[in-house]
């Protein structure tokens, strides 16, 4: 077991009963703290890299350290590009030689969604590469009372099915009522939604924008059948304040203010795979 597409691991996931999780990294500290916790926990997971990062002059670099950490652990692991904003982000991923790719085209009309969907799909589905697309549109947690009680971007269960039969994609990301970045308030799931989502389609599900979920929320959305649940804001949020208070101390210095990141990526990784019960799972 190393590097690997995700979708037979998110299967798994769906009828196992837990989530796999995606786990956005930045740079190599925070990166080497994930890997850690994968192979302490022995769990499946998703190592991803953000779409603004893919048009950095080191993406190819980051991606072939990563690519290369996946490889040496003993448990599966996908490296895989989040959010690709457009499909030229998509096709770099694919030449950098990530397992899996996200097209976001969840602002866009459903048509145009559809079409350039069908373009990264084209480019990756030669190559064993799997793709996840988003239907109905994950907003931002500073938005989020006025979105939420509007129910702007949640997913029209009656266009998953037509969605899914057009573009052929692995794995789909649906909005019902998360939020993307630091909640002010608290977020209220519309569980009904998605499971009558999930009882249309037989490919792994996703939640984005989990961050100001409680732990019995992200046990709920599992229990209802989510596969994979995306993971940024409180990691970076947890390692910030690691690193704020070593650089406090009068011994800091680079080495124990990158270790405390390295340190806090671990253990909030660790809480992750434990509470999303994908603990133990990596040789299912």
């Amino acid at each position: 077991m190393s590097l690997v597409r995700i979708k037979d691991h998110l299967e798994a996931a769906r009828a196992g009963g837990y989530a796999i999780p995606l786990i956005d990294v930045f740079e190599m500290q925070g990166a080497r703290g994930t890997f850690d916790a994968i192979a302490e926990k022995q769990a499946p997971a998703i190592v991803a890299v953000y779409a603004h990062l893919i048009d950095l002059p080191d993406a190819e670099a980051f991606a072939a350290y990563l690519k290369m950490m996946a490889e040496r652990v003993a448990a599966p692991v996908s490296v895989m590009l989040d959010h690709g904003e457009n499909v030229e982000q998509c096709l770099k991923a694919i030449s950098l030689g990530f397992t899996d790719v996200m097209y976001d085209g969840s602002k866009l009309p459903i048509a145009e969604n559809v079409s350039k969907t069908l373009e990264v799909v084209a480019a990756a589905r030669p190559l064993g590469i799997g793709v996840e697309a988003e239907l109905g549109h994950v907003g931002n947690a500073a938005d989020y009372a006025d979105f939420a009680a509007k129910r702007q971007g949640f997913t029209d269960p009656e266009s998953v099915v037509p969605f899914l039969e057009a573009t052929g994609v692995d794995y789909l990301a649906v909005a019902f009522g998360t939020a993307h970045g630091v909640f002010k308030g608290d977020p209220q799931l519309d569980l009904e939604l998605f499971k009558h989502i999930a009882s249309l389609v037989d490919v792994p599900l996703v939640m984005h924008g989990g961050s100001g979920l409680t732990d019995e929320q992200f046990t709920a959305a599992i229990a209802a059948g989510v596969a994979k649940i995306n993971v940024a804001t409180n990691l970076v949020i947890g390692a910030s304040k690691a690193m704020k208070k070593e650089a406090a101390g009068d011994a800091a210095n680079l080495f124990t203010i990158s270790t405390a990141a390295r340190k806090a990526y671990k253990d909030g990784v660790g809480g992750v795979l434990e509470l999303f019960g994908s603990a133990g799972k990596a040789a299912a």
